[in-house]
């Protein structure tokens, strides 16, 4: 008979309209309130999104900043940089060329401030462009040197018969050619259910067995098994009921990166709902004439239905 374990930090209070713990992006399901804001904040998300949104980000900055010098040299009179064109839009074109020739330190020598007040203006904009140019290059380190797992793991997971009994499976592999060193998984599965009172619901959680939790090495797929036996905390629901339970299996994958030389870890996890029955993954790689091993990463989430066995 499966015991339940203490609450692993996901809270055992519920109700009907909980959404699962942890997305499929592997961040948890939180949304934060009257959170105060601080710089580290800041510079944690700025090195945890994605590149396309840092670059973007990026470009805004670098816009506002000149725009916003090239609004001072326009108002305090372009004609102590360049001569002005007597258009106000070509004036404040001209100003924020300007603006950025001086924020990057390149001066092609067209424009150059003229009298006292444009000169600190500018040495002034000069240092904030120092500065932030560092602040960027700290940004772009930390990205590069931020440890992060590479672990990808199958959209799918499957009910299927595996020596003699029903087994729950998914599997999961590296996302680069690294080979990933004692990867070990942990799973746990979350079963809101509704209390006696019908107005309110808890969460219990059980630890699940594995097959195997822990390998040597990953040099291609790891298929992660789960027997429904005695055992199991899902022994006493019949395999027709599982898709029904409110359940979330809550996985932590580690291993050493030889990349990062140290430990990462992941999280990810799989609704019970979503579970595919009598169906077993399509082997991902192969063997070529050569005698080398071809991973193909798009076969991952092939599943392809089997039969189960007469008893």
């Amino acid at each position: 008979m499966a015991k339940k374990i203490k609450d692993p930090g996901i809270g055992r209070s519920s109700n009907k309209y909980a959404k699962r713990f942890i997305n499929q992006d592997g961040s948890f399901n939180i949304k934060h309130i009257n959170k105060p804001s601080s710089l580290s904040a800041s510079y944690n998300y700025l090195i945890s999104i994605s590149w396309m949104k840092f670059f973007l980000w990026v470009l805004l900055g670098y816009v506002v900043v000149n725009s916003l010098f090239a609004l001072i040299y326009t108002f305090l009179g372009i004609a102590d940089i360049i001569e002005p064109t007597g258009n106000v839009f070509r004036d404040f074109l001209n100003a924020f060329f300007f603006s950025a020739q001086t924020i990057t330190t390149v001066g092609y020598g067209a424009m150059a401030p003229e009298g006292l007040l444009f000169g600190i203006i500018s040495s002034f904009e000069a240092l904030v462009g120092l500065l932030s140019f560092s602040f960027i290059t700290g940004l772009l380190y930390g990205r590069f040197s931020k440890p992060k797992s590479n672990i990808k793991f199958s959209d799918a997971i499957v009910l299927r018969e595996h020596n003699g009994q029903d087994c729950i499976m998914f599997r999961l592999m590296s996302r680069t050619a690294n080979v990933m060193i004692r990867p070990r998984i942990e799973a746990t599965l979350s079963i809101s259910q509704e209390n006696e009172d019908g107005t309110s619901y808890t969460n219990s959680f059980y630890k699940l067995n594995l097959e195997r939790n822990s390998i040597t090495y990953l040099p291609t797929t790891w298929t992660i098994v789960h027997a429904i036996d005695e055992l199991s905390p899902l022994a006493t629901f019949d395999r027709n009921s599982l898709t029904q339970l409110n359940g979330e299996i809550l996985i932590l994958a580690s291993y050493y990166d030889e990349s990062f030389a140290q430990e990462v870890h992941q999280v990810y996890s799989y609704e019970l709902k979503g579970l595919q029955k009598d169906r077993g993954f399509v082997p991902a790689f192969h063997y070529d004439d050569e005698g080398y091993t071809i991973l193909d990463h798009e076969k991952l989430d092939s599943t392809t239905p089997r039969k189960q066995a007469k008893t």
